[in-house]
C-alpha cells in the first residue's frame, strides 16, 4: 500500500472519529435532553437538526465518506475496510481526551488487538 493511500485512509478514519465526538457533544446539550424529556417528536427533531455540533458531525461524516470513496478507488476493499476499525481506537482516545471517559484495562487491551490486526493487514 502506498503512503498517499495510507494517509487518505487515516484522514477518512479521523473524520469519522471526529464526527462521533461532535455528535456526542451535540447530543449531550441540555436543550436536546430537555426536548427528549418532553417527548414531542417535532421538538426533538428541531432541537437535533439545529444543534451546531450535530450538523458539524454529520458534515464530517459526509466528508469522510467522500474521502473513503477515493480509498476504495485505489485499493481492494478487503484491505481497506479493516482500517475502519481503527476508528474505534481513535474515537475511544478522543472520548477520553474530550469527555474525560475512562479507558479500562480491558478496553485498552481490545484497542491493542485492533492495532496489531491493522498493522498485520498493512504489511500484507
Amino acid at each position: 500500500m502506498s503512503l498517499p493511500v495510507l494517509v487518505t485512509i487515516l484522514v477518512s478514519v479521523l473524520l469519522s472519529a471526529l464526527a462521533q465526538i461532535a455528535l456526542k457533544a451535540g447530543m449531550s446539550r441540555p436543550e436536546i435532553a430537555q426536548a427528549i424529556a418532553e417527548g414531542a417528536p417535532a421538538t426533538i427533531a428541531a432541537s437535533i437538526a439545529t444543534q451546531p455540533f450535530v450538523i458539524l458531525g454529520l458534515a464530517a461524516y459526509g466528508l469522510g465518506a467522500v474521502v473513503w470513496l477515493f480509498v476504495l478507488s485505489r485499493i481492494d476493499v478487503s484491505l481497506a475496510y479493516p482500517f475502519v476499525s481503527l476508528g474505534i481506537v481513535v474515537t475511544m482516545l478522543l472520548g477520553m481526551l474530550v469527555f474525560g471517559e475512562v479507558i479500562t484495562a480491558m478496553r485498552a487491551a481490545g484497542a491493542a488487538f485492533i492495532i496489531v490486526g491493522i498493522v498485520m493487514l498493512a504489511w500484507s
